[in-house]
């Protein structure tokens, strides 16, 4: 009788993982919803239809967010820590370099983040998705839709995500000073080219991370 239940065991656990893809290439689209009061609308009409775009290939990520203002596009290394970010606005290029503690210092409010489990379900591109609330250090939270059928090979893209039992294809973030709605459209698991991670040698005014974060601080 225990071999038996051993062995229905390991069948269970590999019905599990033949359910569970694992995510190591591939790209995600997700359109992004603003939520805003009154007051911020034309603010949110100049992001109507805005999409972001992440491509995984191992331990690298280039995520894009695009609207009709310009485009943002991160090149991360998860294995080394380090970033570049670069911002296409108008005719206004900029490309910053960061460093691993650079990256973890403008990603800080998700230190510690902690995930509340509900029993709420929804579909999304024909996944099953479970509801989390996640709960930041500074006592906001966020809610995020994620599927169990899809795992990270890359666990460290995205630092809020980083405990998360599955793949988050609806989520809440902070835009400014609005609120928004990221919901997948596609995912993709076809081959990503490796060009897609250079970083341009030119074409783009060069600014440090100090640099830059001063400058909000002044804002």
């Amino acid at each position: 009788m225990i071999k038996i239940g051993w062995m229905f065991g390991l069948a269970l656990l590999a019905v599990k993982a033949q359910a569970q893809q694992a995510y190591s290439e591939g790209v995600v689209v997700y359109n992004v919803i603003v939520n805003t009061g009154n007051n911020e609308a034309k603010a949110a009409d100049l992001l109507d239809g805005a999409t972001q775009k992440i491509w995984f290939k191992g331990v690298n990520t280039r995520t894009e967010l695009t609207s009709i203002l310009g485009k943002t596009i991160t090149l991360h290394d998860s294995k080394a820590g380090n970033a570049v970010v670069m911002n296409e606005y108008g005719d206004q290029k900029i490309l910053i370099r960061m460093t691993k503690e650079n990256y973890q210092d403008r990603n800080s409010k998700y230190a510690g983040i902690q995930y509340e489990f509900l029993p709420d379900t929804k579909k999304i591109l024909g996944y099953n998705c479970k509801l989390a609330i996640a709960k930041m250090k500074d006592g906001s939270t966020f809610r995020v839709y994620y599927t169990p059928e899809i795992a990270f090979q890359n666990k460290d893209y995205g630092v809020q995500f980083q405990n998360l039992p599955g793949f988050p294809l609806e989520y809440e973030s902070e835009l400014g000073k609005m609120k928004v709605t990221y919901i997948a459209d596609k995912v993709s698991f076809d081959p990503v080219a490796a060009a897609l991670y250079d970083v341009p040698k030119s074409g783009y005014r060069e600014m440090t991370y100090e640099q830059v974060k001063n400058a909000r601080s002044k804002n």
